[in-house]
């Protein structure tokens, strides 16, 4: 079963239409928790809290420097997480309908919203919870990516098979890059200036230096790559196969696949602890979490979550990984393993 076809790619991100159907009640935890657990003793793999934040989550971005969590709902709103008290501080009422991907940049404290509806990208500032600009990009996208050091952001137009580069100093598009075909995943390596694209429909990712803005490799992956994260100490690079079921690793120096990991149904998401070099992975049928051990390339646990999970985010400060429950409307805490 296959969710990355054109007429579904149109929601919030590839299973987003079930997960708004879905009723928004807790699975994993009861309610209660959300605020009790932080007294809790935290065991590593485990479920430690459960956040209801309404219907239809999807996208996830940790704001380690602030505590911040942040979640993109397809109605178009976006929940903001305390991460000290795992409870919903705001919600953010977006300009445009059907959002999908998000990203922070942590050195500005600016949020940046994929909507796909109107073709723009959504800036939020992470000090007043506010919507501060639309940044069109003319055609509907998914992926999107922040480089704090540069300041850029990278956006995947999806349709028109590029990657709009935009200055969050201007809130401007300033370069567009060919990839390959349904571009929907955006990763960067701030350390190294280096964008990685998935592209969906040939099966590939894309590797685009932020120095030149052009595509300097181009990577078979699995059937289906849809996300993709980065580990910047290791310069190891992620991706989930949506319909081989499974997720290829990368090696940033010499772009090659180095291993292939077989992990749970349909992997959405994926991110990297690069303080434990630690990998996980949603599997939206599989209602879990696979986890994977950087050095071994291996699936170490499988921690059951809520219904539908699709985002996630890790928040290395606060060793906490966030997954978004699209089915569920919840968010899962998640406690991250000592290195």
């Amino acid at each position: 079963m296959r969710f990355t076809q054109r007429g579904v790619m149109l929601t919030a991100v590839a299973i987003a239409g079930l997960a708004l159907a879905a009723p928004a009640t807790a699975v994993a935890a009861p309610a209660s928790s959300a605020q009790g657990t932080a007294r809790a003793a935290k065991a590593c793999n485990t479920v430690t809290a459960t956040i209801p934040v309404g219907i239809g989550p999807g996208g996830v971005a940790a704001d380690s420097k602030t505590n911040t969590i942040y979640v993109v709902h397809g109605s178009g709103t976006v929940s903001v997480i305390s991460g000290r008290t795992n409870t919903v501080t705001a919600t953010i009422p977006l300009s445009s309908f059907i959002p999908s991907g998000i990203a922070v940049d942590t050195k500005t404290n600016t949020i940046y919203v994929t909507n796909q509806e109107d073709t723009t990208v959504s800036v939020i500032s992470g000090r007043t919870n506010t919507e501060t600009a639309t940044i069109p990009v003319g055609t509907p996208s998914v992926g999107v990516a922040a480089d704090p050091k540069t300041n850029t952001i990278y956006v995947a137009n999806t349709f028109a098979n590029m990657v709009s580069v935009i200055s969050g100093r201007t809130n401007t598009v300033t370069a567009t890059i060919p990839v390959g075909a349904f571009p929907v995943g955006v990763a960067a390596n701030a350390k190294t200036h280096t964008i990685y694209v998935t592209n969906n429909e040939d099966n590939t990712v894309s590797v685009i230096s932020g120095r030149t803005n052009t595509v300097t490799a181009t990577i078979a992956v699995g059937a289906g790559p849809r996300a993709v994260a980065a580990d910047t100490k290791t310069h190891t690079i992620y991706v989930t196969n949506d319909v081989d079921n499974t997720v290829s690793v990368i090696s940033g120096r010499t772009n090659t696949v180095t291993a292939t990991i077989p992990v749970g149904r349909i992997p959405q998401g994926v991110a990297a602890d690069t303080k434990t070099n630690t990998i996980y992975v949603t599997n939206a049928l599989g209602n879990t979490v696979s986890v994977i051990s950087g050095r071994t390339n291996t699936v170490t646990a499988t921690i059951p979550v809520g219904r539908i999970p699709e985002g996630v985010a890790a928040d290395t400060k606060a060793k906490a990984i966030y997954v978004a429950n699209g089915g569920s409307g919840t968010v899962s805490v998640l406690a991250a393993c000592r290195k």
